[in-house]
């Protein structure tokens, strides 16, 4: 018989998973959606009429169709006021007179399956009267195309820190400057997104692979204008979110609208072709930056300047950019750090959270600049590091731009790092190449890493409970939702532990807005954080009630009654009694404690470390070794911890190597071949990863916990790009961008203004 690691892992790898699109509701409809084939365009006409005569359709509707349909709402960044960047910039869920990027929903059609909904979007008829499309943030700055007639493309400037004083550039022993290009990416979840809503008399059920199903079920009860009781939002099983998966989709506000209009089911759910096309986008940065030292190698100002692509319309992506400039001082004790940010409209669909958040561009720009700056110094870059890390008696540490660092010791998970790459080894092969004309470049780099987990001020809380049964289980609930971290298995542990009863005895509740009324969800590495914290604050309340209820069962004082092991024990000398948990809801009747649980915002780290070949002839990469050394705080589930680290690093491989959206001359991207088009690392191109941690405790919480879900998306692309300039010993940094495919390595290594740097 299997042994499974995880509670998920028998449902899960057996088939019996129950996503959204296994659900079988009677009479559902299928929906499908009619996209624009240009990125930017005047809507003229969006004709229907031969759609509704296919057979099995059930109603097509273009915006004109629905006067009264509403907008997509928009979610703000917490903490950050871009109340003026949405103003005038209304996203309509279907469009009315304007297509702003390529795949936009004209219209949709209802079928009774999937396959009779497509039938009758091949006869739905659009007139597009093309546009000059922008989809780069330099191309979109000139304002000579603009998305929103009567408003600039720039939806957004933000700062962190102050101006350095222009002496400070001028009295430096050296100053670096760079370009950086952080590529467009695609999330790429194993499920796309999804919806089913069901209407069940005067109430709306919605079931959706969703990371925030509170606000979703906010969201949809304004557009409906209904109170949000009205409304149940259930998370089922869940293939992968890694961001992009709580906002309120156009196609979402579709289908609840047209459910609730018709009195039926409907559902949608995206295709991979429909996901490349018209889901989140995450990254997309240019950035500019300058950096200064003295003489012995001790940093004096670090400058950051950013034009981020935020997409067609200004969601939550339009504030993503600020995470960046706070975080902008990376690990370092920077006296000054000015970040500056520009959040730019382009012709493509809109960049949202996707796993990092604003953190990799950060910890790229420092790291590549880092290694910039120490072959202008002739020093080694990790010595360099070393200087200039912030030291472990400094924290809390408050940073220029205005993040307050809880915790750490970045020096030992470097020289974690570099233990266990075997660094000094591959510095005397890397030399012995160097001498060896025959013999293909090796190259090694390192990136020092520090992110912010949890959220931002305003959302560091959750909601959640602990039941206690007659039976002697117990039920846990919170308001997180999971799409794959393991929260079945990590969370009733950790209950379990804290209430000294076997895992098997508690059950966890999560991701449904009836059995758990309030809550925020899954995002921003704060399941383990925040929502962990909560669950064991409550576990730890159901044991100061269950004594006092003991007490009172008893007729002693509280401070007399222990636990131990799920029991209440009268402790007081010649006291005998005990009580198991379930014999004390049976005398005493139901034992549940529900709170609110605020949680301090916390700051994992760690050091990623790479050696890589390079065919400077083929262009061709070859990952050797990759370390990565992560510290998340205390480690609630080894083995969970170890395969998030694994999972992002694999997507930071792919950020650094393979993955770029590339666009014709109208536009539209070039993603007819899938996954052969938009490439993703698969397990043949992985290198050895050998996965590593340090423990600094989190002070925001009794737990410990940090977050543990972003680092390789963190550390692992400036490490990689690093290691490929040392091996071809660039001088320019800028000729290396992200990502790191055969053609721009080449151009790099052959370029005219590549000269050998000083290592």
């Amino acid at each position: 018989m299997a042994q499974w690691t995880r509670r998920e892992d028998e449902r899960l790898l057996t088939g019996r998973g129950r996503f959204v699109a296994d659900i079988d509701v009677p009479g559902c409809l299928d929906a499908a959606f009619v996209r624009s084939t240009v990125a930017h365009g005047r809507l003229r006409a969006v004709d229907c009429t031969a759609a509704r005569d296919v057979p099995g359709v059930a109603g097509a509707w273009s915006a004109a169709d629905l006067p009264d349909l509403p907008p997509v709402p928009y979610t703000l960044l917490a903490g950050l006021s871009t109340e003026d960047a949405v103003a005038g910039r209304e996203w309509p869920a279907l469009v009315k007179d304007r297509v702003r990027y390529p795949g936009e929903a004209l219209a949709v059609v209802l079928g009774e399956d999937r396959y009779r909904a497509e039938d009758g979007v091949a006869e739905v008829t659009a007139v597009i009267e093309p546009l000059p499309a922008v989809v780069t943030p330099s191309a979109a700055l000139d304002d000579s195309v603009r998305l929103f007639d009567g408003l600039s493309n720039i939806a957004l400037r933000g700062e962190a820190g102050e101006p350095v004083d222009p002496a400070v550039w001028r009295d430096a022993a050296a100053v670096v400057e760079a370009t950086y290009r952080q590529n467009l990416l695609m999330p790429s979840p194993m499920e796309c997104r999804t919806i089913l809503a069901v209407p069940e008399g005067d109430r709306l059920t919605v079931w959706s692979g969703h990371q925030m199903p509170h606000r979703l079920r906010r969201e949809l009860a304004a557009l409906l204008g209904w109170s949000p009781d009205r409304i149940r939002v259930v998370v089922p099983d869940t293939g992968g979110a890694f961001g992009s998966k709580s906002a309120a989709f156009p196609e979402f506000v579709v289908v609840a609208h047209l459910a609730v209009k018709l009195g039926r089911p409907v559902r949608w759910i995206e295709d991979r072709r429909e996901s490349m096309l018209v889901a989140t986008r995450g990254r997309g940065q240019d950035q500019t930056v300058r950096l200064a030292a003295d003489a012995d190698g001790r940093l004096l100002a670090y400058e950051l300047k950013i034009d981020a692509d935020v997409g067609a319309y200004p969601h939550l992506g339009v504030g993503l950019p600020m995470q960046t400039a706070w975080m902008a001082a990376g690990a370092y004790t920077t006296p000054r750090v000015h970040a500056t940010l520009r959040s730019v409209l382009t012709n493509t669909m809109v960049t949202y959270p996707y796993r990092g958040a604003g953190r990799p561009e950060a910890a790229t720009a420092i790291e590549r600049t880092m290694d910039l700056l120490a072959g202008r110094l002739g020093m080694d870059p990790i010595e360099l590091r070393r200087r200039n890390f912030v030291p472990p008696d400094a924290f809390p540490y408050e940073t220029p731009t205005g993040r307050r660092y809880d915790s750490g010791n970045y020096a030992a998970a470097l020289d974690l790092a570099l233990e266990t790459l075997g660094y000094d080894r591959w510095c005397a092969e890397r030399d012995r190449r160097r001498r060896d004309p025959d013999a293909l470049p090796l190259g090694i780099g390192v990136s020092c890493y520090v992110e912010r987990s949890g959220g931002e001020a305003g959302g560091l809380h959750e909601f959640g409970s602990v039941e206690a049964h007659e039976d002697g289980t117990v039920t846990a609930r919170c308001g997180a939702a999971p799409s794959g971290q393991s929260h079945e298995t990590v969370f009733p542990a950790l209950v379990a532990k804290v209430l000294g009863v076997p895992e098997a005895r508690v059950r966890l509740v999560e991701g449904d807005t009836d059995e758990q009324p309030e809550g925020l969800g899954s995002f921003a590495s704060r399941s383990a954080q925040v929502a962990g914290a909560m669950l064991q604050h409550a576990a730890t309340l159901l044991i100061e009630r269950a004594r006092t209820r003991a007490a009172a069962l008893w007729g002693v004082p509280a401070e007399q009654v222990e636990w131990a092991d799920g029991t209440v024990v009268h402790a007081a000398p010649g006291g005998a009694s005990a009580t198991g948990l379930g014999d004390l809801v049976k005398a005493t009747g139901p034992l549940r404690v529900e709170d609110r649980y605020e949680a301090g915002m916390a700051f994992p780290f760690g050091a990623h470390a790479a050696v890589t070949e390079v065919d400077p002839e083929l262009g061709t990469v070859r990952v050797l070794s990759l370390v990565a050394v992560d510290d998340c705080g205390v480690v609630l589930d080894p083995a969970v911890v170890r395969g998030q680290a694994f999972g992002s690093a694999v997507q930071g491989i792919g950020q650094a190597l393979y993955e770029g959206i590339a666009f014709d001359d109208n536009g539209v991207p070039q993603l007819s071949g899938g996954f052969l088009d938009y490439l993703l690392p698969t397990f043949a191109e992985l290198p050895p990863i050998d996965i590593k941690d340090t423990r600094t405790p989190g002070p925001g919480t009794p737990l410990g916990a940090k977050g543990a879900g972003e680092s390789g998306c963190i550390g692992s692309p400036a490490a990689i790009v690093n290691a490929v300039a040392d091996a071809l010993r660039l001088a320019d940094p800028g000729l290396l961008q992200m990502p790191l495919t055969p053609d721009s390595v080449w151009r790099a290594a052959h370029a005219p203004e590549h000269e050998e740097g000083a290592r």
